[in-house]
């Protein structure tokens, strides 16, 4: 599904040049649930808005689903992001005057997708994300944490995307709330065969991923199979 060879990202300020990405390497298959972990400063921001499709590298190739996204346009990135990229950010990102079923439909509203169909697609993601449907009605601004994440997970997935990027999903949650967000993300990858990519810079959260890939000073240090991942039931009443 995805291929990154030598990934480079330099960022200009007049005369000084800042190499955060350095040579990038590695492939990702297709249905496998990655975490890639650093520090702060490592760079894995910088590589999460190049895998997003937000931002393009400096030099080498970046190929997703046999697409060359490095040489595409800004319409053409926008199209990618809407087609094959579903995103999970930290700070979940929702309309908190509106509905839950409306925050997740929403993108179909901008696809010009008819209510009926829209309104079907939206509920079996957020069944998918493990939300009640007793709170489908309920105003995001009237849930707990861990319920705005599977939200935010359930938008993700409404327009069936190739690959699920999650920004450091559970850091605006506690440690429970954080296992059960995970939990969603391993049932999605197990159950569904989804594809996701989990950014984050603590070693216990990238455990919960099969992969590891860790970056350092814009190099990948570390890159294995993570045979014992910490495995979690997802579903607890009121998260």
């Amino acid at each position: 599904m995805i291929e990154c060879r030598d990934i480079t990202k330099t960022y200009v300020n007049g005369d000084v040049e800042t190499k955060v990405l350095k040579g990038v390497s590695f492939s990702i298959k297709d249905g496998e649930f990655v975490a890639i972990m650093g520090p702060s400063g490592s760079g894995k921001s910088t590589l999460m808005h190049i895998l997003g499709a937000l931002d393009t590298a400096t030099s080498g190739r970046y190929l997703l689903d046999g697409n060359d996204v490095s040489k595409l346009s800004d319409d053409e990135l926008a199209d990618i992001r809407r087609r094959k990229i579903g995103f999970v950010f930290q700070s979940f990102n929702l309309l908190p005057r509106a509905t839950v079923l409306r925050n997740v439909s929403l993108p179909l509203v901008y696809a010009e997708m008819p209510a009926p169909e829209r309104d079907a697609k939206a509920r079996r993601a957020l069944l998918s994300a493990g939300l009640d449907e007793s709170r489908f009605f309920h105003r995001s601004n009237q849930l707990s944490g861990g319920q705005m994440q599977r939200v935010a997970i359930a938008r993700a997935l409404v327009n069936d995307p190739s690959l699920i990027l999650a920004d450091e999903p559970t850091g605006n949650l506690d440690t429970k709330t954080g296992e059960v967000v995970l939990g969603t993300f391993q049932e999605l990858n197990l159950k569904e065969k989804r594809t996701i990519i989990l950014i984050t810079h603590e070693r216990y959260v990238a455990e919960h991923a099969d992969r590891i890939i860790q970056i350092r000073d814009g190099l990948i240090v570390e890159d294995g199979n993570h045979f014992k991942r910490r495995v979690i039931d997802h579903r607890h009443e009121g998260i």
